[in-house]
């Protein structure tokens, strides 16, 4: 049953809503099947009409005294150009059976995490790999005067090959006022005040636990019981996100600290890394790759390897200079200039960024790799020594460098292993590389 919000008077029934299949929304949206329904909205299947018409879907709100500030966010939302936000495509005002409803059209998401925990809980494998966009998103908003508000499984989407946070609700901070608390979700703070970002950081919490365990946290005061059985650094992350205090919560870059402290080497993906049984993110739930947590969320999220070509086929790539000799000491050194050979890059992998996430980039983002390569010429090793400002991109980068290949260098005719740095330079248009051997 649907409902005025102001009125709380019923409007238009569910089996009503079903019968409006086939109607076309504002001219242009044709509402091709129901997806359910709520107490004030209605969910459609619909299309973008055009050449090349694409799926969507499209949500009826009934019009209240809110109306206004609804509509002007959902057409804020418009303006949102990151990979990890669900897109939002238009928002209007719409009659239907003689009400007035707001509509707005959005990307169409196959399913979402609400779907995945009743069947069984996330590995912290997959945690881990579900937060770094997921971060990423939230941080944008929030770096636009914007909060989620609504951080919970049931928001987190899988939207074709991406995760993608809904932006429905999403709300200007300058306007934020308290609301009715619906759940443990929300901050204990929401029906006291303004929603701030740090809001957000309590329903990531209570998200982070529930992903884990299958269960939503309760409190005991300033105490949140069974944390302590949560694997870390989710342990820590949960307990600093569920401060009662919202100026004690941790912020995002504390929580991405923890998940990927300075300096940490993370070991080369193997070439064919097995795949762990029993996991998808569709019906059957979330699909995870062994090795560097490559993370398929339904047809949700997956991190793709890397699009892997010959050197000599890259663009500007610089030369590899050869190290210098041993510098002269007491005694002589072990090898002569004539006895050393430099090696060189044989293989370069171009981190395989989706074309939605490049096209937000301005400028340049430079990320550099450190790695170590054994005497074969294959990387066994490599961290990153400068991340650039999104994780999002330096995870795609990380990866993309542990698959790189070398001719090693020799001394005295024997291969040797060797450290190389990695310079990638992310650009709208592209990606460019290049590769320095270290003395070691």
């Amino acid at each position: 049953m649907a409902y005025n919000v102001a009125r709380r008077e019923p409007l238009v029934s569910s089996a009503a809503q079903k019968t409006w299949e086939g109607r076309v929304v504002a001219g242009k949206f044709p509402l091709r099947g129901w997806l359910g329904g709520s107490d004030h909205s209605s969910v459609f299947l619909t299309e973008r009409l055009g050449q090349a018409p694409q799926k969507a879907a499209i949500k009826l709100v009934a019009a209240d005294a809110g109306a206004d500030q609804l509509l002007s966010r959902w057409r804020s939302a418009a303006q949102f150009t990151h990979p990890h936000l669900i897109r939002v495509f238009e928002a209007g005002r719409c009659q239907m059976d003689g009400s007035s409803f707001l509509y707005v059209a959005t990307e169409c998401a196959s399913e979402d995490l609400s779907q995945i925990l009743p069947e069984r809980p996330l590995t912290p494998e997959e945690v881990a790999d579900l937060l770094p966009p997921l971060l990423d998103a939230i941080s944008y908003l929030h770096g636009k005067g914007f909060v989620h508000g609504r951080i919970r499984p049931s928001n987190i989407l899988a939207v074709d090959d991406q995760l993608k946070l809904s932006t429905d609700q999403v709300t200007s901070v300058a306007e934020a006022g308290s609301r009715p608390r619906r759940d443990v979700y929300d901050a204990p703070e929401t029906g006291e005040g303004t929603i701030s970002p740090a809001a957000d950081m309590w329903s990531l919490g209570v998200t982070i636990v529930t992903a884990l365990t299958q269960k939503a946290p309760t409190m005991e005061g300033d105490r949140v019981p069974g944390l302590e059985t949560l694997p870390e650094p989710f342990r820590g992350i949960a307990r600093e996100c569920l401060r009662v205090d919202p100026k004690r919560r941790c912020s995002i870059a504390q929580i991405q600290a923890r998940l990927q402290p300075s300096g940490r080497s993370v070991p080369a993906a193997p070439e064919a890394p097995p795949v762990k049984q029993g996991s998808s993110f569709s019906k059957g739930g979330i699909a995870v790759a062994a090795g560097l947590a490559v993370l398929l969320i339904a047809l949700a999220i997956f991190y793709p390897r890397g699009k892997s070509t010959p050197a000599s086929s890259q663009a500007a790539p610089e030369p590899a200079p050869a190290s210098s000799p041993a510098p002269a000491a007491a005694e002589p050194p072990p090898f002569t200039k004539t006895a050393l050979s430099p090696g060189q890059v044989v293989r370069q992998v171009m981190p395989d960024i989706p074309q939605s996430a490049m096209n937000t980039i301005t400028g340049t983002i430079k990320i550099n790799a450190r790695v170590e390569v054994d005497s074969s010429g294959k990387v066994t090793a490599a961290k990153l020594t400068s991340s650039g400002p999104s994780p999002y991109f330096a995870r795609f980068t990380l990866e993309a460098a542990q698959r790189w290949e070398f001719t090693p260098p020799q001394v005295n005719g024997q291969p040797v292993a060797s450290i190389w740095m990695l310079r990638f330079r992310l650009r709208h248009g592209g990606v460019q590389a290049s590769a320095e051997k270290l003395a070691r």
